[in-house]
């Protein structure tokens, strides 16, 4: 079997009878039942994913991926192509959002060429896993062949091995590329079954004829590509990304793992639809770290049977919303390391 179909395989269920011992623990706490609220719903839902009921304190990676696409020949981006290379560099000089944003969550950043356009990004602190120069543009053929889909799946799956070997027990989440929220929003209103106009947003800051355009450029991409609904794969294929693959990829080996995956916004999320489609246990090592102000990302959410834990209008990408939201993550595991029980105090329980 490839590593793609023994990883599917290979995901669990997260384990609910922890999640209830762990509840249990929490309603043990100086507190009334239940009122750290979405808190303690967090920390159940890690304890499963883990298998643990008091899971250590996470050890915490960021992972963003870069690629370029072909798309972005076609007028869809506010920026030029060549912004995606500066960006990560950028990235690996340590002068981004998601730099700071990592830095404050205490979490390490890792930095991946899936296929950025050119030469290879030759420096320290990104890693080369890359399966071409960039995609083709989806509105004249698929933007990828399913082997390069798969490549790039696979490639995700590796490093999630590697991250979770080397002590990893917490992931987010991260993309760039010029033209990426094109693919994304091709591949919400396919698997989300969503029009084209409500999964499409402005991206990078399109004017509105701007916008109309990228939305005719992806109604005619599908029309021309004529995806398979019910083959994740397909899909991927014809309108997705090198990035959007390898986060797949990466959810997939990080749920065989049993570690959690913090997804950020409308690219990661999409990412998850299609690691969802191709493996639905995928779904249960799953959290949304906030709603992106990008319209497709609202039905992408209700897809995947996720609520997120915040909304700041955020639409930056790069990981940011997942590197706040490890913070919440982090603090609902702590409540349960560090907060004393009603036995411990010596505080009179109400049992209410």
């Amino acid at each position: 079997m490839s590593l793609l179909a023994t990883t599917c395989a290979a995901i669990p269920l997260p384990d609910e009878d922890v999640a209830e011992r762990t509840q249990r623990l929490l309603d043990g706490k100086t507190k009334p039942r239940r009122s750290l609220g979405r808190l303690e719903d967090v920390a159940c839902r890690v304890a499963a994913m883990r298998g643990e009921e008091r899971p250590a304190l996470p050890a915490k990676a960021i992972v963003v991926m870069a690629a370029d696409h072909g798309v972005a020949v076609e007028g869809v981006s506010a920026y030029p192509q060549e912004v995606t290379r500066q960006m990560l560099l950028n990235f690996a000089r340590g002068g981004a959002a998601i730099n700071v944003l990592a830095r404050q969550a205490g979490a390490r950043l890792v930095v991946v060429d899936m296929g950025v356009a050119g030469d290879p990004v030759a420096v320290g602190g990104v890693l080369a896993r890359r399966i071409a120069p960039g995609t083709q543009s989806l509105l004249r053929g698929p933007a990828m062949t399913s082997e390069q889909a798969i490549r790039a799946l696979e490639a995700g799956i590796a490093l999630a091995h590697e991250l979770a070997d080397s002590g990893v027990t917490l992931v987010g989440t991260g993309e760039m590329g010029i033209g990426n929220t094109t693919a994304a929003s091709a591949l919400v209103a396919v698997l989300a079954d969503v029009p084209v106009e409500r999964a499409t947003g402005r991206g990078t800051g399109v004017d509105d004829a701007a916008w109309a355009h990228k939305v005719g450029v992806i109604r005619a991409a599908i029309a021309a590509n004529r995806p398979d609904r019910d083959d994740a794969l397909d899909v991927l294929a014809k309108l997705g990304g090198f990035e959007i693959a390898g986060l797949a990829g990466l959810m997939l080996g990080a749920a065989a793992a049993r570690v959690p995956v913090v997804l950020d916004g409308l690219i990661a999320s999409a990412a998850a639809l299609v690691a969802v489609r191709l493996a639905p246990r995928v779904r249960g090592f799953l959290l949304a770290s906030h709603r992106s102000v990008e319209p497709g990302h609202a039905p992408l959410l209700d897809a995947l049977g996720l609520v997120p834990l915040l909304d700041l209008e955020l639409r930056l990408g790069e990981g940011t919303g997942a590197a706040l939201a490890l913070g919440i993550i982090e603090a609902a595991l702590r409540i349960l390391h560090e907060m004393a029980s009603f036995a411990d105090a010596g505080v009179a329980d109400s049992g209410a």
